[in-house]
């Protein structure tokens, strides 16, 4: 931490403006003494920081990997701003109150104020930490987005990164086609959707220590019709009062909205997709949220009947709400490769999801955003529970089914990242190394010198004793 405060020292020297100047002071005062506050002051003005060309944050930032939702992992991000798309995400923003509109709940259930965020496309630079988001909504910190606001960043060169001779399974041969060329596209309107709106989106009726709400007390509930009987109190935040579920829960709901608003054909026109095109950009952004549903069943441990990825555990309850939904809109079907190996077919009924898909879409969001903004835990846990759970007792036979997941299961992708260093003449050099694990190898040996892996060492040494 003393290092990442030193180079934070200097950094500050090249700072843009004040903004700046003061996210960098409220960085180093927390990685030096520990302080949550200064970190969440250095994020507001990291926030206040709107449309600079080089974008970055740092900080403990992702709850996702702690079984108890809780602890952030380290992250830390340079990347450099894409005009030419950032340009359509603005567009978002700029309409975003009135899409917010169109998301199945009453205005009771959405921010007093919808604070407009700064919304950019970025190329990384660097990204350091277990793994690489597609897109990000931050700071994390509840209050802040409540009442300062956010940013969404979208990562576009991780969107369209890929390996050559990525196979496709899990789809027919029509389908794969289609996916291929599309999949890219469709994601970066999901990307867009699920940052800007999913996470953006909704509000948390709060009592407050003196006794006021920051809501109408007769407001109704969505699922009941009755008036709402809970809500957060002082001092309780959505990741305390949902603790190990409200990652997947939230991504969920992400998701969902994503899902929700890309059938919206003006929204697809920002984006640029109109006509066919924009009806195959939700055809396969609906395609790629079931076979995600089906995928995601790798990261289920049966031995201890819990999820371990909070996004694919998301997509595997969308495509139980999905197959639910029946009528033929989505379907599973079991079949054989030719060396005599089980696969699946997964299919939707592009015909039904403006319908059948809609409607079931939008009525699980309702009830998502309902027990989310009333605090209701035992309500949204029960009901999220039913979708998550994995076993035999369904036509699909997710239990079952899992272990064909497991046969056709593809390796994990790997991004190999660039590094900068300093020419002689003082100018900087950009270094890319090949697509391979040897590319990777020597990305990290370049990245870290000799000192680092001493300062590695020895806290290892040091704190061993409690591993």
């Amino acid at each position: 931490m003393s290092k990442a405060a030193e180079n934070l020292n200097k950094a500050k020297e090249f700072a843009a403006n004040e903004n700046q100047s003061k996210m960098i002071d409220g960085y180093i005062e927390s990685f030096t003494t520990g302080s949550i506050d200064a970190h969440k002051e250095g994020s507001r003005n990291w926030i206040k920081d709107k449309g600079p060309i080089v974008e970055n944050y740092i900080g403990f930032i992702e709850s996702y990997r702690d079984p108890y939702g809780v602890r952030g992992e380290w992250e830390g991000f340079v990347s450099i701003v894409n005009k030419a798309m950032s340009a359509k995400f603005s567009n978002l923003v700029d309409q975003s109150e009135t899409l917010l509109s169109l998301l199945p709940w009453t205005a009771d259930y959405e921010k007093d104020h919808f604070l407009k965020p700064d919304f950019t496309s970025l190329d990384v630079l660097s990204f350091a930490s277990s793994g690489i988001p597609a897109g990000i909504n931050i700071p994390n910190y509840d209050d802040i987005r409540q009442d300062d606001g956010f940013k969404n960043v979208s990562l576009g060169n991780v969107l369209s990164a890929h390996s050559k001779g990525d196979k496709i399974t899990f789809l027919t041969e029509e389908d794969k086609k289609l996916f291929s060329s599309l999949k890219a596209s469709a994601f970066e309107v999901q990307v867009g959707l699920h940052e800007l709106l999913g996470h953006g989106s909704g509000k948390l009726f709060i009592k407050n220590k003196d006794g006021s709400f920051n809501f109408d007390p007769e407001v109704k509930n969505l699922i009941t019709g009755e008036k709402i009987s809970t809500w957060y109190l002082e001092g309780e935040t959505w990741d305390t009062k949902f603790s190990t579920m409200a990652s997947t829960y939230e991504e969920c709901r992400a998701e969902c909205v994503g899902l929700y608003l890309c059938l919206n054909r003006d929204i697809l026109k920002i984006f640029g997709h109109e006509g066919e095109g924009a009806d195959n950009i939700l055809y396969i952004n609906w395609l790629n949220m079931v076979r995600a549903g089906l995928l995601g069943l790798e990261f289920y441990t049966p031995e201890t009947e819990t999820w371990r990825q909070a996004h694919m555990q998301a997509r595997h309850v969308i495509l139980r709400v999905l197959l639910e939904a029946g009528q033929g809109l989505v379907t599973i079907t079991r079949t054989t490769d030719e060396d005599g190996q089980p696969n699946a077919i997964i299919t939707l009924d592009r015909s039904k999801i403006e319908t059948v898909g809609k409607e079931a879409i939008g009525t699980f969001l309702r009830n998502l955003q309902v027990y989310k903004s009333t605090g209701d835990f035992v309500g949204a846990k029960a009901y999220y529970g039913q979708y998550s759970a994995v076993n035999d007792d369904t036509p699909e036979k997710f239990l079952n089914l899992r272990e064909v997941v497991m046969l056709q299961k593809q390796p994990r992708r790997m991004f190999v990242q660039v590094n900068t260093k300093l020419s002689e003449g003082g100018s900087v050099e950009l270094c890319e190394y090949e697509a391979t694990a040897t590319g990777i190898v020597e990305s990290f040996i370049d990245r870290f010198s000799e000192a680092y892996e001493s300062n590695v060492y020895d806290l290892w040494q040091k704190d061993k004793q409690h591993f």
